[in-house]
């Protein structure tokens, strides 16, 4: 071997044996924290399925915030919207969103929150239009949910307002751009939950968490006033 070539392999393995020290400590670093924080199991993949496609989870990500975002493009009036209502709604609702039964009524109620039986209708409650416009579109009408264009819910939406008197001009057109802006009477009506602060005095300190009271006393046993089979057969079902 030339002098050279023992001066290269010198310089070579001096290198190495100066980075083997940080490599080691890197290593025991690694496994150090291995140990302390385990990685997470990877899941476990069960082969059923596939991925969604884009345009499924378009088709199903339609939810409409209260800001507006999420609006489809679209249009309708309150007189458009009442042929569609009393077609597809009324049923349940009633002509001018009564309630039929015990389904639920719709418009009314103003000024009723602080009495005893409150009306909670669209137009006496709700805080924001464009909540009207993501339940119908999603929920609505009762048994063809989703069957509803936009244009229709557009339309509903002015109309159910319109019983409110929320919209007062019935061919007042409601669309993407501007049911957001709609100024819902109870918007103002919602506060911060304030029990923690406003209930205090109702709260312990010192909460019993043992023998606290006696151990209740059985007094009589459910077999006996009939609530509970006799037998472990339940009644035939239809």
């Amino acid at each position: 071997m030339s002098r050279s070539a023992k001066f290269v392999l010198a310089i070579m393995l001096g290198t190495t044996l100066l980075a083997l020290p940080a490599v080691t400590a890197a290593k025991q670093k690694l496994a150090k924290a291995n140990v302390e924080h385990p990685a997470p199991p990877s899941p476990t993949k069960l082969g059923l399925g596939r991925a969604a496609l884009p345009q499924e989870i378009e088709a199903w990500d339609t939810d409409v915030r209260a800001d507006g975002v999420g609006l489809p493009k679209g249009k309708g009036t309150a007189q458009q919207g009442d042929a569609i209502f009393q077609e597809k709604c009324a049923a349940c609702h009633g002509e001018f969103g009564q309630g039929v039964g015990r389904y639920p009524v719709l418009a009314g109620g103003l000024g009723t929150l602080k009495a005893d039986r409150p009306d909670k209708t669209v137009g006496s409650y709700w805080p924001d239009a464009t909540t009207a416009f993501d339940y119908i579109q999603r929920a609505m009408p009762f048994g063809n949910a989703r069957s509803l264009s936009p244009d229709e819910v557009y339309a509903l939406v002015a109309y159910i307002l319109s019983m409110s008197d929320v919209i007062k001009d019935p061919d007042f057109e409601l669309n993407e751009k501007n049911l957001a802006t709609i100024k819902m009477p109870n918007a103002n009506g919602f506060y911060e939950d304030d029990r923690e602060v406003a209930e205090k005095q109702f709260w312990k300190s010192n909460p019993c968490m043992k023998d606290c009271r006696p151990a209740p006393k059985v007094t009589g046993r459910a077999m006996s006033v009939d609530v509970t089979p006799d037998s472990k057969t339940g009644p035939s079902v239809d």
